[in-house]
């Protein structure tokens, strides 16, 4: 089975009442259109997983991100392909978050993560984002 190498980004912020809250997307197209994933997509030969992360951001959402530490290393099995995804904790240096793959997104807070439909992978990511937030 093939194995796609793909990174993600927990956008982070905080709204005028200082509670933390993430930012989901969308899917715009492919076989997993309409499902919500954090961010992100395939890291290119000769990037760091950071870099591409930071590139990814850039092209998708319009937006430079700093991107932090190392959440966890997702490992699925979808029906025609391995996915291992590196998720990072990110924050918003400068942009507007503008969609240019995606079909929608939102900023969830803590207690609203599971009141979309995430794609597996992303799921499996869940506790530990409620968990640190």
């Amino acid at each position: 089975m093939k194995t796609v190498r793909v990174v993600a980004a927990v956008i982070k912020a905080t709204n005028e009442e200082g509670e933390p809250m993430i930012f989901a997307t969308q899917r715009g197209y492919g076989d997993f259109k309409g499902g919500w994933e954090f961010p992100g997509g395939k890291i290119e030969e000769g990037e760091t997983p950071q870099e591409a992360l930071a590139r990814e951001i850039k092209e998708e959402l319009e937006t430079e991100i700093v991107v932090g530490e190392l959440i966890d290393t997702i490992e699925y099995d979808y029906p025609t392909f391995h996915l291992s995804m590196d998720c990072f904790w990110a924050e918003i240096v400068s942009g507007d978050l503008v969609l240019k793959e995606h079909e929608a997104a939102k900023w969830l807070m803590k207690n609203e993560l599971d009141s979309v439909e995430w794609l597996p992978a992303d799921i499996m990511l869940l506790d530990k984002v409620q968990s640190e937030l």
